[in-house]
């Protein structure tokens, strides 16, 4: 049966996308089909990391929105683009980098309901084992529909005082809405604090299972979103410890 998983952050700069990516890129892995969505339609961005060039967008989230395409019409095959043989697809559907199109969304915004239509009908179509939802970061119409039709809710926070404040939040809401499962992913951690502590006070503080401390990592820095990480560096800790995430939810 398929699963719906939101990768969600309070704020941004947390590396929500490219958790999402990362996330995918191991589902792929294990022979999984993998939808990811980026309704992040005011900042998109995770194409970046896929490597789909603008000019290569035929469609966008945003054109199925507006009525102009199907969603799957939408959908990019990216398996090929990480450098990587996965036994599994991944297929973006990205939302539009064009001034014009952000722009409109910002004048008109855009009807809620049809990301739950779609979402459903990817599914169907592409025949996905998994779908990805990169969220927009905060709280917003789209965020908590996202959340509340998802099999699992990802929370990416950073080991600060702001960060710990907005996913109180999120965790809250969250809980209102019943999602079946909540994991937090404390990601950036400098390398001077001790992970065991801040695993311990995170869930202390927010009373929801921490599934991963990700530490501040030079070589993700260094990659400055050209590409994968998990398949760029397969041998590194960090993907070990996501690995670990995907253990949570995936058997």
């Amino acid at each position: 049966m398929s699963k719906i998983v939101s990768v969600h952050s309070f704020r941004g700069g947390t590396g929500k996308s490219n958790t999402t990516a990362n996330i995918a890129a191991l589902l792929a892995e294990k022979g999984m089909r993998v939808g990811v969505v980026d309704t992040d339609i005011l900042s998109p961005g995770i194409h970046v990391l896929f490597g789909v060039q603008e000019e290569a967008m035929v469609h966008s989230l945003n054109d199925y929105l507006w009525g102009t395409c199907n969603v799957e019409d939408a959908a990019v095959d990216v398996t090929a683009n990480k450098g990587s043989s996965e036994k599994g697809k991944v297929y973006l559907i990205p939302s539009s980098m064009k001034t014009g199109d952000i722009a409109r969304i910002l004048r008109e915004g855009y009807d809620v309901g049809l990301l739950n239509d779609g979402y459903e009908r990817l599914i169907k179509q592409l025949n996905l084992d998994f779908l990805l939802i990169d969220t927009h970061p905060g709280l917003n119409e789209e965020t908590l529909l996202s959340i509340a039709i998802s099999d699992v809710l990802l929370i990416v926070m950073r080991p600060d005082a702001q960060d710990f404040q907005g996913t109180a939040v999120t965790v809250e809401v969250a809980r209102q809405l019943n999602v079946p499962l909540m994991l937090l992913i404390v990601n950036k951690t400098p390398s001077i604090f001790d992970s065991q502590m801040l695993k311990q006070r995170v869930e202390s503080s927010l009373r929801c299972d921490v599934a991963a401390i990700l530490p501040h990592s030079d070589e993700m820095m260094a990659l400055a979103s050209e590409g994968v990480f998990v398949t760029k560096y397969p041998g590194h800790p960090m993907v070990r410890l996501l690995r670990e995430v995907l253990d949570r939810f995936h058997q």
